[in-house]
């Protein structure tokens, strides 16, 4: 039974010696928990093969794949094989109607997928899948440095790649590209392969085909690019809302996310939800007009709104009429005071200096020109209208 012990990981080299230390000690460790610490270090491409050569070297993952990566792997073998039956009992019905579609193709059109990748999927569904005894035996010619051999095992899982990409569709990277990115994590797999651990090429291969997804996705599907080990939070809690929105009716709150995930705060749940958000340009076409954008239905709020420009407006004007009254020296003064103009109030000291005169004297203008525009009675008519 694997154990389910925590441990705080800070480097790759710390996680090298734990490894090894529950190793030593018989403890079982899956490619899950791996998994799970690698992401939470960060690592590199580079750093996670270098992982997992170490690991290989010291049997740390001798018969040990996690549970779900088999069920996947065997759930793909068990439709791959399906087809090939369906294929086999349908063959003379292919011959009469040659454009009949197989699942594969079925799921290109629903993911409007082009023309070149539905020839792809026709193509990889012809080829034969391999029994255990012929992947041993082709495994073990790849390991010597077969070429052919390692093509065709390639070649013969390259279905399992399709029905792993099904499971990662509308997270940001087209069906093609996960096909790809798939493919090259299948390669990096039959590359790694030990035949003789005992366990199934496909059960194996899982793990870096999903890697090499998941990696993608969070690399390429974002305009802002977000963490490998963000993008399995998001997905982890993307996952278990859907569920409680199944079992409850409703939106789930970040207390029942949480609740679930167990790992997970509700303050932490709220996080992830607001870094999965999607930018979205303004100029995204919004709607029946094809000339409409959201920028034409979103409020700026940093704005001025038309009534507060006319009121703007208007308090200049009448602030113009009122200080028309005044010498010229004085409206100087008290625009500056007052940051009438460019709207930084100065110093009785910064106008002293740009008037040529002392503070004391600016203060004295100040206080006549405050004196006269109270005695003005046009002012007190202009100020009456504008606040009414």
């Amino acid at each position: 039974m694997a154990v389910k012990e925590k441990i705080e990981i800070g480097s790759l080299e710390e996680l090298k010696k734990e490894l090894l230390r529950r190793s030593e000690a018989g403890e079982e460790i899956d490619q899950g928990q791996i998994q799970e610490k690698a992401q939470k270090l960060k690592l590199s491409e580079e750093d996670l093969d270098e992982l997992f050569d170490w690991c290989s070297e010291h049997d740390i993952l001798v018969g040990q794949i996690p549970e779900e990566l088999k069920e996947e792997s065997e759930e793909a073998e068990e439709e791959a094989e399906e087809e090939d039956e369906e294929g086999d009992e349908d063959e003379e019905e292919k011959e009469e109607e040659p454009d009949s579609p197989d699942p594969y193709i079925e799921t290109s059109r629903r993911s409007h997928t082009s023309d070149s990748v539905k020839l792809y999927l026709q193509e990889i569904g012809s080829i034969p899948l391999l029994t255990p005894e012929e992947e041993v035996t082709v495994a073990k010619r790849a390991k010597e440095g077969d070429e052919e051999a390692r093509q065709k095992l390639i070649s013969s899982n390259l279905r399992l790649v399709v029905s792993i990409a099904k499971r990662y569709v509308k997270r940001g990277l087209s069906f093609q590209d996960l096909i790809q990115e798939g493919n090259m994590g299948l390669m990096r797999a039959v590359d790694k392969f030990d035949y003789t651990k005992g366990f199934r090429f496909s059960t194996y291969a899982t793990w870096w085909i999903q890697q090499s997804m998941i990696r993608a996705i969070a690399d390429q599907s974002r305009d802002i690019r977000l963490p490998v080990h963000m993008g399995e939070q998001i997905m982890k809690v993307r996952r278990v809302e859907k569920q409680l929105v199944q079992e409850l009716g409703r939106e789930p709150s970040y207390e029942e996310i949480a609740a679930k995930l167990e790992d997970m705060t509700p303050k932490k749940v709220e996080e992830v939800m607001k870094i999965s958000q999607e930018p979205v340009s303004l100029e995204t076409p919004a709607g029946e007009e094809e000339n409409s954008t959201l920028s034409d239905f979103i409020e700026d709020k940093t704005s001025i709104n038309p009534q507060e420009y006319a009121n703007n407006q208007f308090l200049k004007e009448a602030m113009d009429k009122i200080l028309s009254t005044l010498s010229d020296r004085e409206q100087k003064i008290l625009r500056m005071r007052f940051g009438l103009d460019d709207g930084r109030p100065k110093t009785l000291e910064e106008v002293g200096k740009e008037c040529d005169v002392t503070r004391e004297r600016i203060r004295q203008i100040e206080s006549k020109a405050l004196r006269k525009l109270n005695r003005n009675y046009a002012m007190k008519s202009d100020f009456r209208d504008w606040r009414n």
